[in-house]
């Protein structure tokens, strides 16, 4: 029963995910065709075609690698640095008639220098086989504005689903937290021993230290009424006591049974995260105790989503930035430099892991599970949109930036009634491209193979 709970949990996971991948690229399609861009492929995957069928001018299907997907729009790049076509063809480009009798546009090829022939070389490909009646209908010829609606759907479209997602937990569900019981606290749990932060939820050991609580005799159901001479009102008060120990000695008054009992210790400095918010590593003093808890459901329509989305947004964006130095941790726990941290970056494989673990917990509630599931697919979604918005190529904000930017320069030339600088070429950003391109790859394999050879250590 465990493993078949597990098994739907990871096939539920990744049919969903392939759907949002489906949903982002009809993001960047719909608004496409509806501007009257011709469209020629719709992929889910990347590799050999699994399967493919051709309705109109645009050919759909799927691939053999479910990590992604691409819509094929032509004519993303402008045939030359400063030419453009209207009635005519410029001089950079020639009609050629291909074998079946067709004609095609082609543009010249260039080769001075590495870069200027890379360049050269992906403008020849993506003008392979305009026709001379696609003239209207390329990319790069729509407006700023229209061109940002088509790259902007794809990630917007991620963003809604987790939002719709989202929406559907805190509006039924809720949001469940937990808060610490008021007044002095009771000890829920006692740490058998010293455990460093970063080797996570790991057993003790033999050579593991007693924890300072256990020393002092603390057992769960405890309530702590001093520390060091001081009154303690709340969990608060008494944590900060405690870090701010640093290593001295420390006299625990607590009842127990109705009775009032004093125990000795010293507490233990150990690297700890400086707060809930903040992950950074400080020395402190540590007791090795956790407080009772009670649950707390907190519901909420639409504005309430939107603000948990908020703040949300905020982890994501500073869990971006500290990305390469993540993955690079998961880099060395799959050589074993290191065990693998647990709030480290995780691949469609891990998410997978994830919820399959998940759904196979039979001792959670199923309400919880099906929460947890809808949440996960939830956050894969909103990190893939905001991710997707990064101002770089190969990523749908490297467009819009370009288009923005294209936008913005016309409109100035307008304004000081100077001549159209023209349309932005994006083709000069491809070196750029690549190495953005060839490092998210890089990361996407490693964080694959850590999944499978060192995934994280959930607490389930």
């Amino acid at each position: 029963m465990t493993a078949l709970l597990y098994t739907l949990g990871v096939v539920v996971f990744v049919l969903s995910i392939l759907v949002s991948i489906g949903l982002h690229e009809l993001g960047h399609l719909t608004p496409a065709k509806l501007f009257g861009c011709k469209v020629s492929q719709y992929f889910i995957g990347f590799g050999p075609t699994v399967w493919s069928k051709r309705i109109g001018e645009t050919e759909y299907g799927l691939k053999a690698i479910p990590l992604g997907g691409y819509v094929k729009i032509v004519g993303m790049l402008p045939p030359g640095a400063s030419d453009d076509l209207g009635d005519h063809l410029a001089g950079g480009e020639s009609i050629e008639t291909l074998p079946s009798g067709e004609t095609a546009v082609k543009v010249r090829k260039s080769n001075t220098g590495m870069f200027t022939q890379l360049i050269s070389d992906a403008r020849a490909a993506e003008w392979e086989l305009v026709q001379p009646e696609d003239v209207d209908r390329l990319f790069y010829r729509l407006p700023w504005w229209k061109k940002v609606v088509v790259m902007a759907g794809g990630p917007t479209v991620n963003v809604l689903i987790a939002f719709v997602l989202l929406l559907l937990v805190f509006s039924t569900y809720g949001q469940r937290t937990y808060e610490v019981d008021a007044g002095a606290p009771t000890v829920e749990t006692v740490s058998a021993c010293v455990i460093p932060y970063e080797d996570g939820s790991r057993d003790c050991t033999a050579s593991d230290p007693a924890s300072p609580a256990a020393e002092a005799g603390l057992l769960p159901g405890d309530t702590i009424t001093a520390f060091n001479g001081t009154a303690i009102t709340s969990w608060e008060q008494l944590r900060t006591l405690i870090r701010e120990n640093s290593g001295g000695d420390a006299v625990i008054t607590y009842e127990r049974d109705g009775r009032t009992l004093t125990g000795e210790t010293s507490t233990t400095v150990q690297a700890r995260p400086t707060s809930v918010t903040d992950e950074t590593l400080t020395q402190v003093g540590f007791l090795g105790i956790t407080p009772t808890q009670h649950l707390v459901v907190t519901t909420g329509g639409v504005l309430f989503t939107l603000d948990q989305m908020g703040g949300m947004a905020v982890d994501v964006v500073q869990a971006m930035a500290h990305l390469p130095v993540k993955v690079w941790g998961v880099a060395k726990a799959i050589v074993g430099i290191e065990d693998r941290a647990i709030d480290s970056p995780v691949s469609i494989v891990g998410g997978g892991r994830i919820a399959g673990e998940v759904s196979s917990a039979q001792t959670i509630p199923v309400a919880d599970r099906l929460a947890s599931l809808v949440t996960l697919v939830a956050l894969f979604n909103f990190f893939i949109g905001l991710f997707n918005f990064i101002p770089l190529l190969p990523l749908d904000g490297g467009h819009i930036a370009s288009a923005l930017w294209e936008g913005l320069r016309r409109g100035l030339a307008r304004l000081r009634r100077r001549p159209d600088p023209g349309y932005v070429d994006a083709a000069k950003l491809l070196p750029v491209a690549y190495v953005v391109g060839s490092a998210i790859l890089v990361m996407g394999v490693v964080l694959i193979v850590g999944d499978i050879v060192a995934p994280v250590q959930t607490s389930l």
